[in-house]
């Protein structure tokens, strides 16, 4: 029977870059929120997806060389990037209209979703407690949109178009990860995001005046970029099961940068729909985790 089990070094490296991957990913939200007052949304996403192309393009193909193009799935490549693009233009329209932490937390029920998609169209049984903790991340999600409510408004859905493209883009991850290198993936999203926004670009275009919406620009584009490579070097040393816990430690970055950045603290009810979403997804991670261990325990007996 094995015994318990212990925390590698190099999972706990793992971790900590995830966590500073999700860090990242809050600056990259507050400042997008922060940009889309006053920049062209279009024009915003595509500078994000320009800088990451060409960051990735520069840092990687001088190593790995005009191998870094090869795939067997080049029309699933371009799929992929096209859904997170579309989950791209979800998000920056939601953080227009929405503050940080709540629009965090709705998106944090991706991996929720994914496990109702996986069992829809994998065909992956899902248990009785999986399906309890998929309808109270939704119900924590029917909390902070509150419909029917006075501070509800139609904006407040574009998040749920965001988490079902993000969803989806996952799915696809999972299955072209079997046999695609990831910083190959990780060099195709960049530059079919790129070169779609870029037929948008000529009607979106506006010449800023302030040399902070430009830095905010650059800054949206260096926290994507560090933000994904981060999570690669995350889950290339660490399992999925051991990080995805704390993928949740988002939802508490972008309520300081909602807080420090624009003085919004969430209403009560928004902290019960939050902490639900969380609690429930934190507890799904467990449940893989646990799972996980309980297939693996007989091979070591």
């Amino acid at each position: 029977m094995a015994g318990p089990a212990k925390t590698s070094p190099h999972a706990l490296t793992g971790i900590a870059l995830l966590v500073a991957a999700v860090a990242c990913f809050a600056v990259l939200d507050t400042t997008t929120k922060f940009i889309s007052l006053s920049v062209p949304v279009l024009m915003a996403l595509w500078f994000r997806y320009a800088f990451q192309a060409v960051a990735t393009t520069v840092a990687v193909l001088p190593v790995r060389g005009w191998g870094l193009l090869r795939t067997a799935h080049p029309k699933f490549q371009c799929l992929r990037g096209m859904l997170l693009l579309s989950a791209s233009v979800f998000a920056f329209f939601s953080l227009k209209y929405m503050p940080v932490g709540e629009f965090t937390a709705i998106v944090m029920i991706t991996p929720l979703v994914i496990t109702l998609l996986a069992s829809l169209t994998l065909g992956e049984r899902v248990s009785l407690l999986r399906w309890a903790l998929v309808v109270g991340g939704f119900a924590g999600t029917l909390i902070i949109i509150r419909p029917g409510g006075d501070a509800f408004d139609w904006t407040m859905l574009l998040p749920l178009g965001l988490v079902a493209s993000h969803a989806w883009f996952q799915i696809l991850t999972s299955r072209l990860a079997k046999t695609e290198d990831p910083v190959t993936m990780h060099f195709y999203t960049g530059w079919v995001g790129t070169l779609i926004a870029s037929l948008a670009l000529p009607f979106a275009w506006a010449w800023l005046d302030s040399w902070t919406l430009w830095a905010g620009l650059a800054l949206m584009g260096l926290m994507g970029t560090v933000g994904h490579f981060m999570m690669i070097l995350a889950y290339a040393r660490a399992p999925v099961s051991a990080l995805t816990p704390f993928l949740y430690a988002q939802i508490g970055f972008a309520m300081v940068g909602g807080w420090l950045a624009f003085s919004h603290v969430p209403d009560q009810w928004s902290m019960l729909g939050i902490a639900m979403i969380a609690v429930c997804g934190a507890a799904g991670a467990w449940l893989a985790v646990r799972e996980s261990r309980v297939a693996v325990e007989p091979l070591e007996s």
